[in-house]
């Protein structure tokens, strides 16, 4: 797990995978930076909603295997979800689901 660089590019590896905040879920965190950028491989396991809750930064989901769901979608491979700062929901799984999650804060004068 890494922050970010201060200019160019850099090749890195992620952390070995760690259990989540929640049952079944493994995360391979990739960036971490204190600035509110965040960048992870997700597992989670086959489960119910969880519990409704927001974040403080837009939240990027890119479904890489299995199936994902919330309130309003089910989504599968290949497909994207985005979330804006303070949008409430909770989501679960059918099957299991690997998943890229992206956390950046919401720049100034940007919507």
């Amino acid at each position: 797990m890494t922050t970010l660089p201060i200019s160019g590019s850099i090749k890195m590896t992620g952390d070995s995978w760690k259990p989540g905040k929640r049952s079944g879920e493994t995360n391979l965190a990739l960036i971490d930076d204190p600035r509110g950028y965040r960048t992870m491989v997700t597992k989670i396991a086959p489960g119910p909603l969880g519990e409704m809750h927001a974040h403080d930064e837009i939240e990027q989901i890119y479904v890489i295997e299995g199936d994902f769901f919330d309130d309003d979608a089910s989504y599968g491979p290949g497909d994207f979800v985005l979330r804006m700062p303070g949008a409430m929901h909770r989501a679960g799984s059918k099957n299991g689901c690997t998943m890229v999650i992206v956390y950046a804060p919401l720049v100034a004068g940007a919507t």
